[in-house]
C-alpha cells in the first residue's frame, strides 16, 4: 500500500479521451480503487474558487466513468458564517467548532442542504455525472448524538463544554448509499444529522466523511484542505505516514493546531477499515485524481504498512 509508480496506456487513453490534464501513472493504483468506494470531503478553497470547483466536479465525474464509486461529503463553514453575519447573528468557536444554538443549526441546515448541496450535485450532473443531493436526515443516513467536548480549564481541571446542537455520528445508513452507488448515482451529502427525538445536529464535515468512509469500508478517504498536507519538523511535506508515526508527531508537537483533528479523523478511518486516508491540497487543480493515481500525489497519505496492525 502507498506505492506510487508506473505508466499504463489504458489509463492514458482514457484520460486523452476525456481531455483531462491529469496523467494516471499507476496501473496498481487504478486496480486498487477500481470498483471501490472513495469518499471525498469537499470544502475550503476547492469550494470557494470557481476554477477549483469546476476541476473538482470534473474529477468526480471522471472517477465514476473509470469505474470508481465516489461519495462526496461537503462542508460550508464560510458560507454559514456569511449567512449568520447577514442575519446579525454572532458566531462563537471553541477549538475550531462553532457553538450551535437552535437558531444557528436551522441556518446551518438551510445553507448546507438548501444551497451548497444542490450547487455541488448540479455541477456534477452538468458535466455528465448522476449526482443526488442528500442530508444526514434523509432515511436516517447519518444518526448522531450530542458531542461531549472536554477541555482543560484555567484551574487545570477538565471541564465539559456545551457546543449546543453539534453532533457526533453514531451510525451511517450504508445500505442506502450502496443502493445509490449500485445504480450509478453519486451521493452528495450535507453533514446535517438526525438524533434522538428528531433533534437536528450539525456535524463537522471531516468527521462525517470519516464516518461514511468507515461504514462503506472505502478504498480511500480524501480530506480536501487549504494546506499542502502534513509537514515535518523542517516544514516539508510528508507524502505518506503510518498511524504510529502520526501519533508520535502529534505527541511531539510537530503536528499541531487545526491539522490535529484532520489527522485524527484519518487515523480513525484507517483503524476502522478504510484502506487509506489522505489529507489533500484542494488548492491544486484536479487534486483528487492526482492523489489517487499520480506518482507524487497531492498531500499526505495515512496508511498501515505490512508491519503495522490497524
Amino acid at each position: 500500500m502507498g506505492v506510487r509508480g508506473g505508466v499504463n496506456r489504458m489509463l492514458l487513453e482514457a484520460l486523452m479521451f476525456e481531455r483531462s490534464p491529469v496523467i494516471f501513472d499507476s496501473l496498481a493504483q487504478f486496480a486498487r480503487h477500481s470498483g471501490k468506494c472513495v469518499v471525498v470531503k469537499y470544502g475550503g478553497h476547492a469550494m470557494s474558487d470557481e476554477r477549483a470547483a469546476e476541476c473538482f466536479a470534473e474529477d468526480i465525474v471522471l472517477m465514476q466513468k473509470l469505474g470508481l464509486r465516489p461519495v462526496v461529503v461537503h462542508g460550508g463553514g464560510p458560507q454559514i458564517g456569511n449567512m449568520l453575519k447577514q442575519l446579525n447573528t454572532t458566531s462563537t468557536f471553541i477549538d475550531g467548532l462553532r457553538v450551535t444554538d437552535a437558531a444557528t443549526v436551522k441556518i446551518s441546515e438551510m445553507v448546507l442542504c438548501g444551497s451548497i448541496n444542490k450547487q455541488i450535485s448540479a455541477a456534477i450532473s452538468r458535466l455528465g455525472g448522476r449526482a443526488v443531493g442528500l442530508s444526514g436526515k434523509d432515511d436516517n443516513l447519518i444518526v448522531a448524538e450530542k458531542l461531549v467536548k472536554e477541555r482543560i480549564g484555567e484551574d487545570g481541571h477538565t471541564e465539559i463544554v456545551d457546543l449546543g446542537f453539534v453532533g457526533e455520528p453514531t451510525s451511517v445508513n450504508s445500505k442506502l448509499l450502496q443502493s445509490l452507488l449500485d445504480n450509478g448515482i453519486i451521493p452528495v451529502i450535507a453533514p446535517i444529522a438526525t438524533g434522538a427525538g428528531g433533534a437536528t445536529y450539525s456535524v463537522n464535515a471531516d468527521t462525517a466523511a470519516g464516518a461514511v468512509a468507515e461504514a462503506l469500508k472505502a478504498s480511500r478517504l480524501l480530506l480536501l484542505t487549504d494546506v499542502t498536507g502534513v509537514l515535518d519538523e523542517n516544514m516539508k511535506l510528508i507524502s505518506s505516514i503510518t498511524p504510529t508515526s502520526a501519533n508520535e508527531l502529534i505527541k511531539s508537537g510537530v503536528i499541531k493546531g487545526g491539522m490535529i483533528p484532520k489527522v485524527q479523523t484519518a487515523l480513525q478511518a484507517v483503524e476502522g477499515g478504510v484502506e487509506g486516508a489522505a489529507i489533500v491540497d484542494g488548492r491544486v487543480d484536479h487534486s483528487v485524481l492526482k492523489e489517487l493515481f499520480s506518482v507524487s500525489g497531492a498531500g499526505t497519505l495515512v496508511t498501515c504498512d505490512e508491519a503495522e496492525f490497524c
